[in-house]
């Protein structure tokens, strides 16, 4: 049981970092280019994206200053940054290394050659304004990687603990960008053209960095709309991105270990399937307006099941 508990562990994680690398990566190429094109306005772009990875305390202590610079070094190479792109591509080759007897060799492969690509990068990088290679590389190695293991593992509960970590990072990481622009200067509605232009512009980029930005063109036909960006990136039920989405697939997952092992851990059941329930019966002006459920309480919905989770399947004795 503790072999079987390291290595569930480990395919777990290992779903989680990769995941985080690749939506690190598309919110900092997105973010660094509309700097480029917001001159002045840098903090705006920057702070909703520093939140998500635990603020600038950290950050200002180590480059003493707060700019697209020295923040895409933070988030891309910095492995002081446990949410960096590298810090994240490092700890995912780790957990697989002690699994390349059981990982099909594309995996391991693939993670080793994104660790050797990815890892060493600093900022000669900026200099030859290479981050939307970089960033494009993470991500590609991504969606490369999940890509081999949904062709190449058995449909096991070792592919149930991958897809876990990476549907929780995903909808983990879809509620906290949008909690961080709902409180922010975004979440009310500006009446003056050129602040108008402006929100649309951040919201853009909001959708962009969930490469959602044609699919919500091609399901919303009314133009940037602030409710319905929030609607489409947490409850539609067909864009694989949506927290509602995203908390299906971890129920499935989650569903498929409990098969293996009947009744043995109901609470996660009932946690991950009162998840999707919330995101499917509520309706956006409920979540916006902190009714029930909230962002927070939603964000705390999957907390809880990843803490679940811990529990039951990695804290054996």
């Amino acid at each position: 049981m503790l072999l079987l508990s390291r290595l569930a562990e480990n395919l777990f994680w290992i779903g989680r970092y990769v995941e985080r690398a690749e939506n690190t990566a598309r919110l900092l190429n997105v973010n660094y280019y509309a700097t480029l094109e917001t001159a002045g306005r840098a903090r705006e772009y920057w702070m909703p994206l520093l939140e998500l990875t635990g603020g600038d305390t950290e950050l200002r202590a180590k480059y003493g200053r707060l700019d697209a610079r020295a923040i895409s070094s933070w988030l891309a190479f910095d492995r002081d940054n446990p949410s960096s792109i590298a810090s994240s591509v490092a700890r995912a080759r780790e957990n697989a290394r002690g699994l390349r007897d059981r990982l099909p060799s594309e995996m391991w492969e693939t993670l080793n050659r994104s660790y050797l690509s990815l890892c060493f990068g600093n900022e000669a990088v900026l200099d030859r304004d290479g981050l939307f290679e970089y960033c494009a590389a993470a991500r590609d190695a991504s969606q490369f990687f999940f890509g081999i293991a949904f062709a190449t593992l058995p449909r096991d509960e070792g592919w149930s603990f991958l897809r876990a970590g990476q549907m929780l990072e995903r909808g983990d990481n879809t509620l906290r960008v949008l909690q961080s622009r709902y409180r922010g200067i975004d979440a009310s509605l500006v009446t003056d053209p050129a602040g108008r232009a402006l929100q649309e512009q951040r919201w853009v980029s909001v959708l962009k960095g969930s490469s959602a930005y044609e699919a919500y063109r091609k399901r919303v036909h009314t133009g940037i709309d602030i409710h319905q960006i929030g609607e489409f990136l947490l409850l539609d039920e067909y864009f694989p991105r949506s927290a509602r989405y995203s908390a299906e697939n971890l129920y499935d997952a989650l569903a498929q270990i409990e098969r293996v092992h009947p009744g043995q851990h109901p609470e996660i059941t009932r946690l991950s399937r009162w998840l999707v329930a919330r995101l499917q019966y509520s309706r956006i002006t409920d979540i916006l307006e902190n009714d029930d459920p909230s962002l927070e309480e939603l964000l705390g919905d999957f907390n809880r099941v990843g803490a679940a989770i811990n529990a039951a399947y990695f804290q054996q004795e």
